[in-house]
This record gives C-alpha cells, structure tokens and sequence, in this order.
C-alpha cells in the first residue's frame, strides 16, 4: 500500500511539472465544452458563435438524408457492429461502402478501418518493415510517422514538399533496402497546400516505390469530390470520413490484392471492431449526396478563396487557410478575441505545427454565409493590428 501510494505521488508529480511547463510556453490544451447547434454554430460558455475551425467541409453531419441513413441502419442493425469484422462476419454495409469507396476513387477495392489514424498506423506497418525504407513529408499527418515506426523500416523524413530532397534520400538509401514507401498528405491538414502529386508518383516510379498518399482533407472538396489523389494514378488512397463525408472512419483504396493483404494482416483492422452501422450507412448517403451535387462539392474552396482575396492572401487551393502568428501565446489571444467577436477559430500550436508557427486555422463549409466570412475578415484586419507586438 505505501509503495502504490508512492508510485502514485510521483506519478502525480510528474504530470504536474510536464503542465506547469506547458502552461508558461502557452501550449497546455483544454477542453472546451462545445455544443454544435447547427451547420456552423456551436455554444459554448452560454455564448453562440459561429465556427469557421470544423473539418466537415460539406456540412454533411447535420444534413438530414444523411442523418437519415444513420437512423435507419441503427434500427436495422443497432448501435454497435459486435466484434472484430474477421471475428464476428463481415457486416453488408461496410462491403457496400467499400464497394463505393473504390469506385469514386477510381480504384480496385477498398478497406475501411475505425479512424483515419487507424488506418496510416495499419497500413504501413502491412506493407514495410525493419528491412525497408519510409520516406515521410515533415509535414504529413501524425500517424503517417506513428505507422512508419511501427514498422521497424527505416524512417527519414524529407523537407515540405521538397522533390529534391526526396530525391537526394532515395539516392542514398533506396539501394540498400527491399521495400519503399513514400508517405504524403494530399492536402496539408494545418497548411491547406496541395502536395505535388505527378512529380511524386513519377519519382516513386523512378526509384521503385510505393507512393501513399492521405486524402483526408482532399475528399470531398477538389476535383468534384473526388480528391487530391484522383487521376493521378495513386497505388494507395487513403483518406478518412470524418471530413467532407461528416461521418466517422478511415479507408485506404488500392488494388485488389493489395487490399486482400491488408484486410489479411493489418493489426488495426484486425484487433479492433468494426465500424457502426450508422457510421456506415452514413457514410453512403454522404457520397450520395456528393455524387450529385457538384455546387455544395464546390463551395468550400470559393468561400476560402472569398476569405483570402479580402485578407489580400494568395488565392486558398482547399478550405484550410492558415494565419501563422508565431508565438503560441499570441496565437491564443488572437482566438480568444476572435472569440468576443462571435467566431470559433481555434489557436493551432506546437506540436501539431512546427516551432515558432502557431497558428490560427481557418476553415470554410458550403454553409458559411459570405456576409459571415467578411465580417472575419474585417476582425482579423483589426484585431491583427492590435495585437502587434
């Protein structure tokens, strides 16, 4: 009992000298009690604002075919898929979504997984291991790199965007492994830039590797829906639901067999359950809707392209338009003001961004109200001059 009571004090200890550090660098995070109302407001602290920081692009979480769908599969199926799908036999609807999935990205099959993270830390880890090479952009997602290291391969992590750099390191180590992978955000998740695609692939080709690319922020929103990655030709799409689709869940498409192995031996497919129904049977009505709706597919880009003429900001490229501030305390008083002023814009900040980037990160939704997006930016032309060192 005195050694547990120990344990625990420094245990404690510990977690209070890691916030206490945090919290004088302005990087401790809180949880901020947040209910959304509609397309794009939320209440918070008793107060209604409108949030321009949401993922759902398309604001497909509160269209009513799609909530619609959920409500229906639940009543069919309940509320839970059971067990592991190898485990507890494979439910319909996710052989259906995946049938969908492959189709509107123009490919072979597909697998869905419980989360996009889920997906990046099963797929690589299938594909590579501690006798191959991982090439990751510095500034893909997280779990690119958590995928990668569970792999065991060797992992090197090239400049933003940088084809000369990656060119150099497969130069150097390609020759010396079995296996490569190249690891890409289609679109940036905190940058909203595009990665270069056909110059990718081409240098994949070159160097025989296999290019992955995470099309979370890109479905939905470009190319009529259907992402960043289509008509490049890309071996592995992955993305996730939790987007433009308004859902919940991630999916990689790739051929066939490519798929069989990875339903085969993904240990984040395999040891976890299964999607939901609802998420499921949301996520086709979702692609439904963006099937047959090019304008809702279209909006978000122009209202960020809105957003950044009035800022006087190189024409957006997807619905993230980045403000770097620099200093992550500066970025959070910039949010809260942006807060008195009646808009949700959260501070973006280490580690999630680089050192010295903090961040706010805008996001745009078919929904937003042009007259809204002005009013923004008319706030930040003011509050920005404000708050100037």
């Amino acid at each position: 009992m005195s050694r547990f009571w120990w344990n625990m004090r420094s245990l404690d200890e510990f977690a209070r000298e890691k916030l206490t550090s945090l919290e004088a660098r302005g990087l401790r995070r809180r949880l901020e009690p947040t209910a959304r109302v509609d397309s794009i407001h939320v209440e918070r602290a008793g107060r209604r604002l409108i949030s321009f920081c949401s993922n759902d692009y398309l604001n497909l979480s509160q269209d009513p075919r799609v909530r619609a769908a959920a409500k229906a599969a639940i009543d069919r199926y309940g509320a839970g898929a059971g067990a592991s799908r190898l485990v507890d036999g494979d439910h319909p609807l996710l052989g259906d979504l995946e049938h969908r999935l492959a189709a509107f990205k123009g490919a072979e099959a597909a697998c869905v997984f419980g989360s996009g993270y889920l997906a990046n830390s099963g797929i690589v880890p299938t594909l590579v291991g501690k006798n191959d090479l991982a090439l990751v952009d510095e500034l893909a997602h997280s779990c690119m790199r958590a995928g990668a290291k569970l792999s065991s391969a060797m992992t090197l992590v090239f400049r933003h965007n940088d084809l000369v750099h990656l060119s150099d390191l497969l130069a150097i180590h390609r020759p010396e492994h079995a296996r490569c992978l190249i690891a890409t955000d289609g679109v940036f998740s905190m940058d909203g830039d595009l990665a270069p695609l056909e110059d990718l692939k081409a240098l994949a080709r070159e160097r025989d590797a296999w290019l992955l690319v995470d099309d979370a922020h890109g479905l939905g929103v470009l190319n009529a829906g259907h992402g960043s990655t289509v008509g490049h030709d890309i071996p592995l799409q992955m993305g996730t639901l939790s987007k433009a689709i308004g859902v919940y869940g991630g999916y990689v498409c790739a051929s066939a067999p490519v798929i069989d192995l990875i339903k085969t031996r993904a240990a984040s497919f395999i040891y976890t359950t299964g999607l939901p129904p609802a998420c499921a049977g949301a996520a086709i009505a979702a692609l439904d809707v963006i099937e047959s709706e090019p304008g809702l597919v279209a909006a978000p880009l122009a209202k960020a392209q809105r957003f950044t003429t009035a800022l006087g900001l190189p024409d957006a490229v997807s619905p993230i338009v980045p403000l770097i501030v620099g200093d992550a305390r500066r970025a959070v008083a910039l949010s809260r003001a942006l807060e008195d002023e009646g808009f949700l814009v959260s501070a973006i900040r280490p580690p999630t961004v680089p050192e010295g980037t903090s961040r706010l990160r805008v996001t745009f939704t078919s929904a937003h109200p042009e007259a809204e997006i002005d009013r923004l930016a008319a706030a930040l032309r003011r509050l920005t001059n404000d708050l100037r060192p």
